[in-house]
């Protein structure tokens, strides 16, 4: 069995994640999905709309999720988690800012050769992403039609 894992905010769900989630899926047999730890959507990236279990919740409804876990805090190192699940492959959405090769050259350095890592497509709809739906939110509010 080739298990892969994904890794998110999953702050406001949209079709950009599910896209995400499908892609993922398609690269093995079992997709795990591990959610940001409250603590860590606000050190890297702002306040988080909707809390981790809730996001952890929507995450584990998807179709094609197997399993979801809330990630560490960000006091513990990231790979901390990746003996709990095991994974074939890392699967990186196209617009997280992770670099590739540095995540490579890590895995390498704490033993982890046999994990692949690969950036899935993204979607080519307007309103893929978190910050694309909350700026047309705005607009709208602002009596801009977009």
């Amino acid at each position: 069995m080739k298990r892969v894992m994904a890794v998110g905010v999953f702050d406001l769900l949209h079709a950009g994640h599910l896209h995400y989630m499908e892609q993922a899926k398609a690269l093995g047999d079992h997709l795990t999905v591990v959610v940001a730890h409250d603590d860590t959507v606000r050190k890297r990236k702002h306040e988080p709309v909707t809390g981790q279990a809730l996001r952890l919740r929507m995450v584990q409804g998807l179709k094609p999720v197997d399993h979801a876990v809330v990630g560490n805090p960000p006091n513990v190192p990231i790979f901390d988690i990746l003996p709990i699940i095991n994974p074939d492959i890392i699967a990186l959405g196209y617009d997280q800012e992770h670099a590739e090769d540095r995540i490579r050259t890590q895995l390498n350095e704490l033993g982890y050769e046999h994990i692949e890592v690969t950036r899935v497509e993204g979607l080519s709809e307007d309103l893929d992403g978190t910050r694309k739906i909350i700026a047309r939110i705005l607009e709208r509010a602002a009596g801009k039609e977009a």
